[in-house]
């Protein structure tokens, strides 16, 4: 997809650390990778009631490395985990920090960029990091959720047992931080569904309704067997928007080829229609690949969902009607310009 050429490798990093709220901080963090050379920030997305943000930022493998460990050790003297209190799940103030690779790079090439960044976090700066997705050094920690098992306020515990320790850094817990899950993956939506509701167990209902991990079999069914969910490559969770006085479903697609938006979007719809609540639209968090919103332009250029044929309908166009289709507009306006990948890296100078 962004093949090119010339030559140079270029890697994208998503760190999404646990501050939505101090614009201060924020600009610090984000400063201390931005004026790295060698890198370009893409995208800024903070979220007050997750108390996050998500910082998207490009450029050659060894300066994102640079900037990733400027960040986290500009973070350690910014955030205080001790008073943070947000929806999302996270364990430290450097929640996760991944590697993907987007041109001239392999996904071999990043995790070992994640792995010499974890050692250089625990090693110099003492914060306890774990690897994550394809940098992982045993199977049961590919998955980032299985690191974030207790969250942040559970750490402490799980650090005294041998299974919960760090691959770098000190197996001891550090109140301020926390501890940080660096790895390495290919490209990630996220992508969160609106509902006209206040309740969020109608919410979390329908996230386990929908994600890859399903849910536990309630009221004893199943002899403890978890429930499948509807979509592979889906990861989600149900949460109250306080600010708002509404509900999301959020998810993370890992792989938007084998599940793409429009499809989560559409389960959600009947779903909650279901629930006895409706869809008001949704929103992505930092950035989307081009072809998906094509994909959903595709999809909503049909007559009642049905394929339909667009080999004369303009790229922008159909940009326009996935904009529709998933109601993306429905909370912040969006900007085709500043959220979708392929034009953040456009313009940008690599």
């Amino acid at each position: 997809m962004f093949s090119d050429s010339r030559p140079q490798p270029l890697v994208e990093c998503v760190p999404n650390f646990s501050e939505g709220r101090d614009s201060g901080a924020i600009r610090a963090v984000v400063g201390a990778a931005a004026g790295t050379p060698g890198v370009r920030v893409l995208h800024i997305d903070s979220s007050p009631d997750a108390h996050r943000t998500v910082f998207t930022y490009a450029g050659a493998p060894e300066a994102c490395l640079e900037a990733g460990f400027r960040m986290i050790r500009t973070a350690a003297g910014h955030i205080n985990m001790q008073t943070h209190r947000g929806v999302h799940p996270r364990i430290g103030a450097v929640d996760v920090f991944p590697f993907v690779p987007l041109r001239n790079v392999t996904m071999a090439e990043c995790a070992d960029l994640a792995r010499r960044l974890a050692e250089r976090v625990g090693n110099e700066l003492g914060i306890p990091a774990y690897l994550y997705g394809e940098a992982a050094q045993s199977p049961e920690r590919k998955s980032l959720s299985a690191i974030r098992t207790g969250g942040y306020e559970g750490l402490s515990d799980r650090m005294k047992n041998p299974d919960g320790a760090p691959d770098f850094g000190p197996a001891a817990f550090r109140p301020g931080f926390g501890a940080c899950a660096i790895g390495a993956r290919g490209l990630l939506i996220a992508y969160n569904v609106n509902l006209a509701d206040p309740d969020p167990g109608r919410s979390r209902r329908i996230a386990e309704a929908i994600r890859e991990s399903g849910a536990a079999a309630r009221d004893g069914a199943g002899g403890g067997e978890r429930i499948p969910g509807r979509f592979a490559a889906c990861q989600a969770i149900g949460w109250r928007i306080e600010s708002r006085g509404k509900t999301q479903v959020s998810t993370n697609l890992t792989d938007y080829r084998i599940t793409p938006p429009h499809a989560v979007y559409e389960e959600c719809v009947q779903l909650a229609a279901e629930a006895g609540t409706r869809v008001t639209g949704s929103e992505v968090v930092g950035l989307i690949p081009r072809e998906a919103l094509l994909a959903a332009g595709r999809y909503y250029s049909g007559t009642n969902g049905a394929a339909a044929t667009t080999q004369d309908v303009s790229d922008s166009e159909l940009i326009r009607r996935a904009v529709a289709g998933l109601g993306l507009d429905d909370w912040t306006p969006f900007d085709p310009s500043r959220k979708i990948l392929e034009a953040c890296l456009a313009g940008a100078d690599f």
